[in-house]
């Protein structure tokens, strides 16, 4: 029984993550426009940014639309077929939790966020008022 449950979801999964994936780019804002200085700027402090993430997980693809809209080059990692980022999202952060964005200050140190709703707010926070 256990067997038929797991070819269940696997199928479902399979079926579903093409419209995930579809539904991301179609819904996904348009990113706000910059001089290039100002992006320029912009690309500088987001250099120690991460975010360490799955392809289809609903609260990532929440966080990459925050991205996009502020107009945002962060690293994306996935933390789900990389060995290397799944390793340092546990090393680091402590969890395989995502999605989590890694902040690295100028001195190396790192700060680990989790939870989208407190990752779309930092950005927010930090990047908005640059409008």
């Amino acid at each position: 029984m256990k067997w038929a449950i797991k070819i269940f979801f696997r199928t479902l999964r399979f079926i579903l993550v093409p419209f995930v994936l579809l539904w991301e780019v179609v819904t996904t804002p348009k990113g706000i426009v910059r001089t290039a200085q100002e992006q320029q700027r912009i690309d500088e402090q987001t250099r120690g940014l991460a975010l360490y993430q799955f392809k289809t997980c609903p609260f990532c693809i929440k966080v990459r639309r925050e991205i996009r809209r502020l107009s945002l080059n962060i690293e994306l990692r996935d933390a789900q077929h990389d060995e290397q980022h799944r390793t340092a999202l546990l090393q680091g952060g402590g969890a395989l939790q995502v999605p989590c964005l890694r902040i690295t200050d100028e001195q190396g140190g790192s700060q680990w966020m989790y939870e989208s709703a407190e990752i779309n707010a930092y950005l927010h926070k930090r990047f908005a008022q640059v409008l």
